[in-house]
């Protein structure tokens, strides 16, 4: 499959759509920026550098991550600080989606920061025609170590079980605000061995609060060999509650991860043996829910070209409007500009996921971005070949 397909008038490799957005100067620095993600051992020393200095507050880093990769991947530190992103983003007909990067936290005062940082999230979104969707991570409201006794179905002590009661009311408390302010949430996936408990909280989530449309999405890691069937297996759920289900598909962040541990622990990896059995897996996903169109919202965050031009000539099959309310693209700040802004340009719901918050506490995503540009996935190489062709349209290489 090509990027392109002329009868819908839609090519996904087209850089001067993907970077109109840029200034001459921009589209420089990000060319470096992108470059020095390129190398392997660099982002390895310096990720780990990064975090040292992070953690021991050692004078300067703040400043180099703020001057690098915090404004390449981040909308700013604080809310107020992402308006201008979300504006300049919507001059080009791309949405956004807000995301506290908050996570792994335990500290019952950090848990309710986020929460509110969350609710004020919604609240912004209401007042912006281009944020639909605030963005939530389970792992900023909990303590992981709970939902990991629950997974394994290990019995909670007292204080355990009161932490888990202020996880439901926290999420409860960011849904109904959700849809008190007619704005969608998105519940990130997590690692396999905590995602259980997730996934049912967030169905209990869906039934309370998507009678009438969806406010409320689980995401699903398809690289994960069991995900294509609980995509199924909640939808059916839904449809007996007479609810919407909602369903963010990603392909998955923790790769490696998840099969160290596998390893480790002795039991069989959950993740796909390969890009290709991932990749089969997802495109299935995305046929099933925009086949399901009627009771399927779907959101495709994918940064594989294919896939999303599969789900765009899915909904062109099926005559499904390219600005259909119930079918979403996006992929992350930073990324894939190539995807996000030719989608926008020919009408389609696409957006960025725009990650944000005080550099100590988004240090551990912006460590996954720079280490996943610098794998063997291509992507960085094929970021660095549109960057390129740009800049030599352009006369600027």
């Amino acid at each position: 499959m090509n990027d392109s397909d002329p009868a819908l008038n839609l090519d996904l490799s087209n850089t001067e759509n993907a970077f109109s957005n840029k200034s001459d100067k921009e589209l420089k620095h990000t060319a470096w920026l992108f470059r020095m993600m390129n190398n392997a051992t660099f982002v390895k020393i310096g990720s780990r550098l990064g975090l040292f200095g992070i953690n021991f507050k050692i004078p300067f880093t703040e400043t180099i991550i703020r001057k690098t990769i915090f404004p390449q991947f981040c909308g700013g530190e604080s809310l107020l600080d992402c308006q201008p992103v979300i504006d300049k983003l919507y001059e080009y007909d791309v949405m956004t989606i807000l995301d506290y990067g908050s996570e792994s936290k335990s500290d019952e005062d950090d848990l309710d920061t986020t929460m509110a940082e969350t609710i004020r999230a919604i609240e912004m979104a209401a007042s912006n025609n281009s944020v639909p969707v605030v963005s939530t991570k389970l792992t900023g409201l909990i303590d992981k170590k709970v939902l990991a006794k629950m997974h394994s179905k290990e019995a909670l002590t007292e204080g355990e079980q009161r932490n888990y009661q202020h996880l439901v009311e926290r999420i409860d408390e960011i849904c109904e605000n959700a849809q008190k302010h007619g704005i969608s949430i998105f519940v990130d996936a997590e690692e396999s061995w905590i995602q259980d408990p997730i996934d049912e909280l967030v169905m209990q989530m869906m039934e309370k609060y998507n009678t009438e449309r969806v406010h409320v999405y689980n995401t699903y890691q398809l690289y994960n060999i069991h995900k294509l069937e609980h995509i199924k297996r909640d939808h059916q759920r839904c449809k007996e509650k007479g609810v919407q289900f909602g369903a963010k598909l990603v392909r998955g962040a923790y790769m490696d991860k998840e099969r160290e541990r596998a390893q480790e622990m002795g039991y069989p990896s959950p993740i796909h043996p390969d890009k290709a059995s991932t990749d089969q897996c997802f495109n299935d996903g995305i046929r099933y829910c925009i086949e399901n169109h009627d009771s399927i919202s779907v959101c495709c965050a994918s940064h594989n070209a294919e896939s999303n031009l599969l789900m765009a000539q899915l909904m062109n099959e099926k005559g499904i409007a390219n600005d259909d309310y119930n079918c979403y693209f996006c992929q992350l700040y930073g990324m894939s500009d190539n995807i996000t802004f030719n989608l926008a340009n020919a009408g389609y719901n696409a957006g960025k996921y725009v990650v944000y918050g005080p550099i100590k506490d988004v240090i551990p995503y912006l460590i996954r971005r720079t280490e996943e540009n610098a794998s063997v996935t291509g992507d960085m190489g094929r970021e660095l070949q549109l960057i390129d062709r740009e800049l030599k349209r352009r006369g600027l290489k």
